[in-house]
């Protein structure tokens, strides 16, 4: 009996062990924000923007001059049909010369909260999830910020070079973008990362057993990804996004080197900005990431409407605070 004992004890350890880490990595919470007094996403405009952003043979890689000139124009032009302060941020990746394009609404002495995406592709690709959508999802949130009162300045910054060979190197376009920030000696307080906010699932093919206990099995959900310190940030954003009706969205707080710190997140975060990703889960879900397949007949709008009505809900939350 004592043996028993002994093994069940142990297994009953080992239960609550893991139930800990699943709480402690997924942070689950309850309740809702109510939706700001705003318009909503449209499904249609994200498609068209998708759909010109991913058009065959445009290549948005820092290697087709011509690609990425197209793209920075026609975000450029979406953000100046707003009143918002649009501005270009040139800098050298390497042989090549390329800028963000940054939209401000509010006074620029306020403290900021940023939302960024990046418009580049890896290689020859149309990149319609893999960023066309997060791009997408910026300039939707450009035309529903239009004309607010804000008592904080909101910065939506598309960067230029986030791929290969650029990715965690100092000529990422978010890093560039933090280090500007640092040199005017700007306050930030929060960050939030759109990167492939576009597909959804009926499965969600998780990596791992750890994943596959913790978090849901269909892949209609939105993730949010960020550090242990920014997981009282994500709590609000999780009550806005279901506010503004995605009630499928979950959150991972743990050591960003387990898949948390694979976009431009991680420039803000090593400058001491609290920040988050909100992601469809990218290469976990996306059977077409960096493929040839990645266009933008792949992706659902209507989801991807509710996600960014969720991102300006935190937006304007902590425009509040």
């Amino acid at each position: 009996m004592t043996l028993i004992r002994i093994l069940v004890g142990t297994l009953l350890g080992l239960v609550g062990l893991w139930l800990a880490l699943a709480w402690a990595l997924r942070q689950p919470n309850f309740g809702s924000e109510p939706y700001p007094d705003a318009g909503r996403a449209e499904a249609k405009r994200l498609e068209q923007h998708v759909r010109f952003l991913s058009a065959s043979g445009e290549w948005r890689s820092v290697h087709n001059a011509a690609g990425m000139t197209r793209a920075a124009d026609y975000i450029a032009g979406a953000f100046r049909s707003t009143r918002a302060e649009v501005s270009e941020q040139s800098y050298q990746a390497g042989p090549v010369e390329t800028k963000n394009i940054v939209a401000r609404f509010g006074l620029e002495a306020r403290p900021r909260v940023v939302i960024g995406a990046h418009y580049d592709v890896f290689g020859d690709l149309p990149g319609a999830d893999d960023n066309a959508s997060g791009v997408a999802g910026l300039l939707e949130l450009a035309r529903l910020l239009d004309g607010r009162s804000l008592p904080t300045a909101v910065e939506l910054v598309a960067y230029s070079s986030e791929e290969p060979p650029f990715f965690g190197g100092p000529q990422m376009g978010s890093a560039v973008h933090v280090a500007a920030l640092k040199s005017a000696a700007v306050q930030v307080r929060a960050m939030i990362s759109l990167e492939m906010i576009g597909c959804f699932t009926e499965r969600q093919p998780h990596q791992g057993i750890l994943l596959t206990t913790i978090y849901p099995q269909h892949g209609r959900f939105v993730a949010l990804a960020g550090r242990w310190a920014d997981r009282d940030l994500m709590a609000d954003a999780k009550r806005c996004f279901r506010g503004a009706g995605l009630p499928e969205v979950v959150s991972y707080s743990g050591p960003p080197g387990l898949g948390a710190d694979l976009s431009d997140q991680r420039n803000y975060w090593a400058a001491g900005i609290p920040a988050f990703m909100v992601s469809d889960t990218a290469f976990m879900r996306n059977p077409n990431y960096h493929a040839a397949t990645d266009t933008a007949d792949t992706l659902d709008y209507q989801r991807m409407a509710s996600v960014v009505d969720g991102v300006l809900s935190t937006v304007v939350m902590l425009a509040r605070h």
